[in-house]
């Protein structure tokens, strides 16, 4: 609209009455000082906006139609005042956002002074927001897994606070861990990562109250699992809620209970007794147990140590030494790996038991599954943990990392038949006895390891623009992709659609057989053999972790749509109604029978995990995080 020419938009007359009504032809003709307007009354400024635009005061004779014009001029004036600062209703208010909003009203109200606040909204709906703008698909199933994270917690406090365990269909809790209250530690960061604010402060007040007080009193714990859950996660949590002022992800905002110095005080007091597992083991290979209220540590009955656990505790001591000051948690942990350097190996495998009383290797059996795998996991991460170091102390971890995986594509690597479906199987005497087509679930954790060794965590396209890429990193991005088909297949192959602990595949010219995972609809049925033995469902993490390393590196939509099918899975065969979720006994069986158990990992990685996987890229970044074992994410040092 033009603010040239004649001033006249409209022209009402009345009777007995020849003057004119002008309304501005546009906003710019409505002119008044904002510093007057806001020391004048109410009535001084209607009257003064009347006699600007020749209207006289309405008196009794005044008819219907200009009072009503009248009241349009005034709401006009109000909303040119106001409209820089709309007042969201009252009713589009949550109960948390009451008290800031009617500040704000009165703020505004006092004189109505012109100034910008910005809506307060709380964290969950910022993200909710953001996700469903974003991609509102993907979205909208980020928050159908947090609903199941929250299902799980609540079954887990309303049965189970303070166990190392829920069992959701007996509805009481068990301590399998050490009786630490494993599940309230290990879902702590995975609650502050969904902005799961009751959660976050229902864990962290049990986890002030009581876990110190646990520490010095309980008995045995294992050495890994309780490195990577319990101390894993207090470090994490400390990080994300702020705890380092320089560079903290404080994802907490909305929660102030308690203060992250109880995290890192809480972690301190556990891994100085699980020091012990080091310093009192006569090699620098350390015992796989401590008695906490003892302070005392001794090797398993068998006086062997697993080879993944007694390298698989690095990350977290290295980085507690990084926010404590204290350098010896990750020296004595560190010798563990500079020893592994020095021992003899097959292609850079290495068997699954050592001695901490000879400081070496025990047996011939060499896997990627139990007892094997976070060896190979933790020498690439702890490579990325100390960017820079990389170049220096650290270049061997990354050199016996790279001749692992020639020795896995050589001596493990192989194809199914008749499809020939990419899978690592195992040596259980050796590179001189036979191979075996057996994988784990656990192995699945291998294509997201190659993925981010392969580009350091960067997106493919980033490091081919940037010629990033060696020819041995695509060939390892390539299996990585292909091993990732295979473990989403594997939960395809079965009537559940829920993967089994082991499988065995049909090899061309090789001998094993047996029942397929009742799927007969999978593409894969003859290649995939589950005994009846392995068919159980633990609620492992280990596919949707891969699924999601690769969709960050590949951007390849199919990992999202791979992880949507498994989660549907679970969602519709191992909710409990009445809270949690359970493991199976057989997951070729529908309806699966349930084993009754919800390990803490269930709620600490794999949901964790498929949360992130529904999400934007730049939350955890893989360049700039690494997730430890139990998905527990630190942030990469320098």
């Amino acid at each position: 609209m033009s603010s040239t020419g004649s001033s006249k938009l409209f022209s009402f007359s009345g009777a007995g009455n020849n003057s004119d009504l002008l309304l501005p032809t546009s906003i710019s003709d409505v002119h008044y000082d904002n510093a007057k307007f806001r020391n004048r009354s109410f009535s001084q400024f209607v009257n003064q906006t009347f006699v600007t635009s020749g209207i006289k005061r309405c008196g009794v004779n005044c008819s219907i139609s200009k009072f009503l014009i009248l009241l349009m001029v005034v709401g006009l004036m109000i909303i040119i005042t106001t409209h820089k600062n709309p007042i969201r209703p009252m009713d589009d208010v949550n109960d948390d956002e009451h008290g800031r909003y009617s500040e704000q009203i009165d703020i505004r109200s006092r004189g109505f002074r012109n100034q910008r606040l910005p809506p307060r909204l709380t964290p969950d709906k910022i993200n909710k927001t953001i996700a469903s703008v974003l991609d509102p698909e993907w979205g909208l199933k980020q928050q159908k897994v947090k609903q199941a994270f929250i299902h799980a917690w609540t079954g887990y406090k309303t049965y189970a606070m303070g166990y190392d365990e829920l069992m959701p269909l007996a509805r009481k809790g068990v301590d399998g861990l050490g009786g630490l209250g494993a599940t309230v530690v290990d879902s702590l960061d995975t609650a502050l990562i969904m902005g799961a604010h009751t959660v976050v402060s229902e864990a962290g007040s049990w986890i002030e109250t009581n876990l110190l007080e646990r520490i010095s009193k309980k008995g045995q714990v294992n050495l890994f699992e309780t490195t990577i859950r319990v101390l894993g996660g207090l470090l994490s949590a400390y990080h994300l809620s702020g705890g380092e002022k320089s560079g903290g992800a404080n994802l907490s905002t909305a929660v102030s209970l308690p203060n992250p110095e109880v995290y890192l005080k809480t972690a301190q007091e556990l891994a100085d007794r699980l020091l012990l597992a080091f310093t009192q083991s006569p090699t620098c290979i350390p015992y796989s147990d401590v008695v906490l209220r003892d302070k005392s540590a001794h090797p398993a009955p068998d006086g062997l140590s697993s080879t993944s656990e007694v390298s698989s505790v690095q990350l977290e001591f290295n980085y507690l030494s990084q926010l404590s000051g204290d350098s010896k948690y990750g020296i004595e942990s560190m010798k563990v790996l500079e020893h592994f350097r020095e021992l003899p190996k097959v292609e850079g495998l290495v068997p699954i038991y050592i001695s901490p009383q000879s400081g070496q290797f025990n047996g011939e059996n060499i896997r990627l599954g139990s007892r094997g795998d976070s060896y190979y996991e933790y020498l690439l991460k702890i490579w990325l943990q100390q960017r820079e170091k990389r170049d220096t102390n650290l270049k061997y971890l990354r050199d016996m990392y790279e001749e692992a995986m020639e020795g896995v594509k050589h001596l493990l690597v192989r194809k199914s038949y008749p499809k020939e479906l990419s899978f690592v199987g195992e040596l259980p005497y050796g590179p001189s006895g036979g191979f075996s087509p057996k994988m784990d679930h656990l192995v699945c954790f291998l294509p997201g390891v190659l993925a981010l060794g392969a580009t350091k965590g960067v997106t493919k396209k980033k490091a081919l623009e940037d010629n990033l890429l060696t020819t041995e990193d695509m060939e390892n991005l390539k299996l990585a992709e292909d091993l990732a088909k295979t473990c989403f297949e594997i939960y395809n192959a079965t009537s559940t659609g829920l993967a089994s602990e082991i499988v065995y595949f049909s090899t061309q010219g090789g001998s094993e057989s047996g029942p397929d995972g009742g799927n007969k609809n999978s593409e894969y049925a003859k290649d995939i053999v589950i005994k009846p033995a392995d068919r159980h469902n633990l609620l492992r993490p280990e596919a949707v972790e891969s699924l999601f390393v690769l969709y960050r590196i590949t951007q390849d939509p199919i990992y999202r749509q791979w992880g949507w099918q498994i989660f549907e899975a679970f969602e519709k065969y191992t909710k409990v109604e009445s809270g949690g979720y359970s493991s199976l006994n057989d997951v070729t069986m529908v309806p699966p029978p349930k084993r009754d158990k919800m390990e803490t990992f269930f709620l600490g990685e794999t949901l964790k995990y498929l949360y992130l996987l529904f999400g934007e890229s730049d939350v955890l970044p893989l360049d700039k995080f690494v997730f430890n074992t139990e998905a527990h994410p630190f942030p990469i040092k320098g």
